[in-house]
């Protein structure tokens, strides 16, 4: 019986120039099981958004591979789809218009008015109803995004690909969508894989979190199991849970220190890119709260 999860990461690596140079990342392995919501989580330069763009078909590993449902991935397909930082919508079309060519990129059989009842669903569900209509230039960041995300949801696909959605959008809209995001994605069981530079976020959504080491050659450290219940996580009282420090504080320290320094952390004691340390650290919150560990550096 073949145990492989919906979306199997298996020993990826990419490489730029020459041969010679060292990689970005190298023999990457993680899985990612239907319904389950995943983030990566890094400093700028370990190569993030290359393992989504590889996610995605848009770009080609250097070794390894990545397996949706049983099949290799070998380019770009509509049981993918991407939510970039960006809308990318199409500026002569209308919010109907934009999420029924997709649609109707998804089914070419069906009919005009299929198309648009479905396309109304899934505007209905991102909160835009009575904007139909409406061009992106009427729009605000916000709307956009959830123009964005409708699209993207519209076509069903197998997984939903997002890299920072939400970074661009002021502090109210971001919050907002980011409920939206959970919300959706406890109605729908859509797989997702995210990148967030923010680690509230990857706590807020997340199911497990991937934590990745700097560049170049970075690798995976380990995966974080967020083992606060999707229905206990609410953007409002977040920082309440009694689990939260402990989780906040694990991912701080990773990313302030352990990931620069993991080398040396697992010399001598043995690393398995194929057996990663799933680690949870909010089981260890029998007495909060714990001391907030401050984050002293950009990513």
């Amino acid at each position: 019986m073949d145990n492989r999860p919906l979306i199997s990461v298996e020993g990826l690596a990419r490489r730029f120039g020459d041969t010679g140079q060292p990689a970005v990342f190298e023999n990457i392995w993680f899985g990612i099981d239907k319904g389950e919501f995943c983030c990566l989580i890094g400093h700028s330069g370990c190569g993030k958004t290359t393992i989504l763009n590889v996610l995605a078909g848009l770009d080609s590993p250097s070794d390894g591979a990545v397996i949706v449902d049983n099949r290799e991935i070998d380019g770009p397909s509509l049981d993918r789809a991407v939510i970039f930082q960006g809308h990318a919508l199409l500026p002569w079309l209308s919010v109907m218009g934009n999420i029924s060519f997709a649609v109707s990129s998804r089914w070419p059989a069906w009919d005009r008015a299929r198309v648009q009842d479905h396309a109304r669903r899934f505007i209905e569900l991102v909160g835009l109803k009575g904007a139909e209509n409406k061009r992106p230039s009427q729009l605000s960041g916000g709307m956009k995004q959830r123009v964005g995300i409708a699209r993207a949801l519209s076509i069903q696909p197998k997984m939903l690909l997002m890299d920072e959605p939400f970074s661009a959008l002021d502090a109210l809209t971001r919050g907002m969508l980011q409920d939206e995001v959970l919300r959706i994605c406890a109605d729908t069981q859509q797989t997702v894989f995210m990148i967030t530079h923010d680690v509230d976020e990857a706590i807020l959504l997340a199911d497990k979190i991937v934590l990745m080491t700097n560049g170049p050659g970075a690798k995976i450290a380990e995966i974080v199991v967020n083992t606060m219940p999707r229905h206990e996580r609410h953007r409002n009282d977040l920082h309440q849970h009694p689990q939260y420090y402990a989780i906040r504080n694990h991912l701080v320290e990773f990313l302030v220190n352990r990931s620069r320094a993991f080398d040396k952390e697992i010399a001598g004691v043995g690393y398995d890119p194929r057996r990663l340390k799933l680690v949870k650290p909010g089981l260890s919150a029998v007495n909060p709260p714990a001391e907030v560990v401050p984050l002293r550096h950009t990513l």
